[in-house]
């Protein structure tokens, strides 16, 4: 287990148990299905890559549950549009 999830501070900074495993669930989800990792990832599995962009105030819950990041956004132009590539494409 990793050892910020063992520490009370990680709770308190989010809000509750029950918003981190949401902050966390989400965050792996958008990792999976191909958003960028806004920490060093070299050497991190993706649960310690969550883990650390908590802890450095790259992510959080809105409000309504929904994932933000406080990196601004990079996007790229598609088809039809642009692609957020640190969101999940929801």
């Amino acid at each position: 287990m990793i050892e910020e999830l063992k520490e009370e501070f990680i709770v308190n900074k989010v809000g509750g148990r029950f918003k981190l495993s949401t902050l966390i669930q989400k965050r792996m989800i958008a990792l999976n299905q191909g958003a960028r990792p806004l920490v060093d990832a070299r050497g991190l599995d993706k649960i310690a890559m969550v883990i650390q962009e908590i802890m450095q105030d790259k992510i959080y819950l809105d409000m309504s549950g929904k994932l933000h990041t406080n990196e601004p956004t990079e996007e790229i132009e598609v088809e039809g549009g642009t692609v957020d590539l640190t969101q999940s494409a929801e």
